[in-house]
């Protein structure tokens, strides 16, 4: 029971470093590419509810960047390029659900939805990132509250710079 409530803070910390990487990846992709490389991964598909499945603005150029930047950038958090890169897919397959959500909910791309839109694609990282580093239950749901807040502040940053299209 003790080892449930133990938190790692140097765990989270280097969590939170990949989660960076991986959600930050698509938005740099966009500056640096604008319009190239741009094919929605859903190809452009609309469900019985007339909506997208996940929308035009996630690009196979997104994920295969965030795969890259996490995969190559993981040594520099202190863990292996594998798990980089399991992060990576984690995060991404948590992004594409959070868009699947928020097309059925009616929401455009870039629209907030608190919650949706953090917890899928820091929750499932986490978890996964327990093949590879001793969390804990507490550790993942640190990561998960310290990534929702850090996103929102991050937002308005990046929006700042010029890096996001609209803050949260």
């Amino acid at each position: 029971m003790l080892a449930v409530l133990r938190i790692h803070p140097v765990l989270i910390v280097q969590l939170l470093a990949l989660l960076c990487l991986a959600n930050g990846a698509p938005l740099i992709a966009k500056k640096l590419f604008g319009t190239a490389f741009t094919t929605p991964v859903d190809r452009g598909i609309t469900l019985a509810d007339g909506k997208p499945l996940f929308g035009r603005s996630k690009t196979f150029r997104g994920i295969a960047f965030a795969f890259a930047m996490t995969t190559f950038g993981a040594p520099i958090a202190g863990v292996s390029r594998l798990m980089g890169l399991v992060v990576s897919a984690a995060a991404m397959s948590g992004d594409l659900l959070s868009s699947f959500l928020k097309r059925r909910l009616g929401l455009v791309p870039g629209s907030m939805a608190l919650g949706v839109d953090q917890i899928p694609e820091s929750l499932l990282p986490a978890i996964a990132a327990r093949w590879f580093l001793p969390l804990t239950i507490l550790d993942i749901a640190f990561v998960t509250v310290l990534f929702l807040a850090f996103e929102l502040l991050a937002s308005r940053v990046l929006f700042a710079l010029n890096i996001r299209d609209r803050p949260y």
